[in-house]
């Protein structure tokens, strides 16, 4: 079956609930790329299970889109499905029973929950050990699945288990954070499958001290990290050293590739002009990792998740 029939066939089995040829790239934060050949804006599991329903005997790509903070969509597009959470998977509850022996407290967070928001509405509670979010403008979900993390601190460290709708089963489960491999940038979170919710186990603490440092962290971020169109750090940190010092080392601070740029302000950002090109964007990460193999021997791997190029995806 060839991919425009797949992608009939799909779309016509979802009805409303899919849109056709929908602006992808704009949903990002670099806004530059592509349409999605299926857009679905998923309001409950019930949305979940008709995705995965369609797909069935298809097996299109599917693409989960949180906040579209570390992804980069071709010019081209994204020939599968796009899907993004909403509705009932932007709940944040916190276990207002009996705290643990330790002091610690429970809080479910839906997997389309806004990082800085879920880190701020803690802080009010003096909750604390999540005010690292607060800087990171992505979504619960996609914060499992890669262990996001800054200013010293991660997903990990806190998640106690995980919600995982898996498409191509069409299960759901909750599974230990002990069983997600969770490691820098990493979890064994598939392709396609989809962190619909996560638990945290955090501490009750001084409210005050907590939202100065959430304070602190976006002042801190505000000063030594760019604005515009990007995607945050294009790469992560080799051990026991910086990309962004790397990429100054070998000379790419500042480099252009047509619509492309490499801040001035913090090297391992690369911003996009608006109106630009995405495969502007790619080239020059492609650039930027060779100029630093060739002058320093270090390989880098892009935290960005490019969709829609051949190879990739």
């Amino acid at each position: 079956m060839s991919t425009t029939t797949g992608v009939a066939r799909v779309a016509d089995a979802l009805g409303a609930l899919a849109l056709r040829d929908a602006p992808l790239g704009a949903r990002t934060t670099y806004r530059v790329g592509g349409t999605a050949a299926i857009f679905v804006e998923a309001r409950s599991m019930a949305d979940l299970m008709a995705v995965a329903a369609a797909n069935k005997d298809t097996a299109l790509d599917v693409l989960v889109l949180g906040r579209g903070s570390n992804v980069l969509v071709a010019d081209a597009g994204f020939h599968g499905i796009a899907i993004t959470l909403a509705g009932a998977f932007e709940s944040i509850e916190v276990d207002d029973g009996d705290d643990g022996d330790d002091g610690t407290v429970i809080v479910r967070a839906g997997g389309a929950v806004a990082l800085p928001v879920l880190a701020r509405r803690l802080a009010e509670q003096g909750l604390t050990g999540l005010e690292w979010a607060v800087g990171v403008p992505g979504s619960v979900g996609g914060a499992v699945r890669m262990n996001a993390g800054g200013h010293g601190d991660d997903t990990a460290s806190s998640l106690r288990e995980a919600e995982v709708f898996s498409f191509g089963e069409a299960t759901t489960s909750w599974r230990a954070a002990s069983a997600l491999a969770l490691a820098y940038r990493h979890s064994n979170v598939g392709s396609g499958e989809v962190v619909t919710a996560a638990r945290f186990e955090l501490r009750r603490g001084d409210a005050v001290a907590a939202k100065r440092t959430i304070a602190d962290i976006v002042r801190w971020r505000r000063e030594h990290q760019p604005g515009g169109s990007n995607a945050g750090s294009v790469f992560t940190n080799p051990p026991d050293d910086y990309a962004g010092r790397l990429v100054e080392l070998a000379g790419a601070k500042g480099l252009r590739h047509g619509t492309a740029t490499v801040s001035e302000k913090h090297a391992n950002f690369i911003r996009a002009d608006s109106g630009g090109r995405a495969d502007d964007v790619a080239d020059l990460i492609a650039e930027v990792a060779a100029l630093v193999k060739t002058h320093t021997g270090v390989t880098l791997s892009t935290e960005v998740v490019l969709v829609g190029y051949p190879g990739v995806r």
